[in-house]
């Protein structure tokens, strides 16, 4: 019998194959990512959204090296942008600038809308988040949340200036009406500074508007802040109570930003993203940026941003069918 003397080599040569094979997955990892990553932001320059974007943008290129392009898509609500990524290709190299009023209330407030959000999109990380602050016209009657509750059981009742039909400011707006058994007229806007125009003229009596937006006028003292929505007061504006300690009990709402990808991206991208934003968010120079804002960084594991997602949409779902609002886009 003949022995093949190649097979030794033609075995090694396999276990090498196969060795390299296995490891593929680890080296792909690793070498991502091997292009520009699109960041895509869904609200003009200038605004909120925008600003966090580009502080934590311009920081994941300093600290990573990594080609990060900015990419505003305004649009219906931030809507455009994030059916833009959803439709992308799922492999880490296009991510989108999610907030709650587009990514929690979108699905739900909009008649026709080209994504679902816990079915389309794959969190990657809590980037930043902020209150609400309910003000009045600084030289106005209404001083204190009590002042607001009285206003709003007169035959009168309140005129409530929010951000827009379907907002957050606007859902918590029916929320608060049946906590505190009040009469509200819901006055939207096109942004803050329409409603400020109004509520600075006496055509509004309130409005519920950002941290970040409220602090300059507040502390100007054009504007009186009567209350904040979240459970702790605002380091931004200490001096105004929040609407727990006014008898409101259970009131706990915050805004939020977070970077999402679509469905299906690899997990080792999302991983990578993940890990280098936890760094940009504990970056002294990141935070002090955020606080000059008034808002506070985020953070976390991609589990614990997925768990506040699903939470969320659950809990703005239900506002928005008790509130009945449809958004024709």
């Amino acid at each position: 019998m003949q022995l093949d003397h190649r097979a030794p080599i033609v075995a090694a040569a396999l276990a090498v194959a196969a060795l390299f094979a296995a490891g593929a997955p680890v080296a792909q990892a690793q070498e991502f990512p091997a292009k520009p990553i699109r960041l895509l932001i869904p609200f003009p320059p200038g605004g909120g959204t925008d600003i966090v974007s580009r502080i934590v943008g311009a920081k994941l290129t300093e600290n990573t090296k990594w080609q990060v392009v900015l990419e505003n898509r305004p649009g219906a609500g931030g809507n455009i942008a994030i059916e833009t990524a959803v439709k992308a290709p799922a492999d880490g190299y296009t991510i989108v600038m999610g907030q709650t009023d587009n990514v929690m209330l979108g699905p739900w407030t909009y008649t026709r809308i080209g994504y679902d959000t816990v079915r389309d999109l794959a969190p990657i990380v809590q980037v930043s988040k902020t209150t609400l602050a309910i003000v009045s016209n600084g030289q106005g009657k209404l001083k204190t949340p009590a002042d607001m509750v009285e206003r709003g059981k007169s035959p009168a009742g309140l005129s409530w200036g929010n951000a827009g039909n379907g907002s957050v400011g606007h859902l918590f707006g029916e929320q608060y009406k049946r906590i505190a058994r009040i009469e509200i007229l819901q006055v939207p806007y096109k942004g803050a500074t329409p409603a400020f125009a109004d509520l600075l003229g006496g055509q509004v009596d309130i409005a519920i508007m950002s941290v970040p937006s409220v602090t300059p006028l507040v502390r100007s003292g054009k504007l009186t802040g009567l209350a904040v929505t979240s459970g702790q007061r605002s380091p931004a504006l200490p001096q105004v109570p929040t609407l727990a300690e006014s008898g409101a009990s259970g009131v706990d709402v915050n805004i939020w930003l977070g970077l999402f990808a679509p469905t299906g991206t690899p997990a080792a991208a999302i991983e990578r993203i993940n890990a280098e934003m936890n760094k940009v968010l504990q970056s002294p120079d990141v935070i002090e940026k955020f606080a000059a804002q008034g808002i506070q960084p985020g953070g976390g594991t991609v589990q614990q941003f997925t768990e506040i997602v699903k939470a969320d949409y659950a809990r703005w779902g239900e506002a928005a069918k008790a509130s009945g609002v449809k958004i024709e886009q």
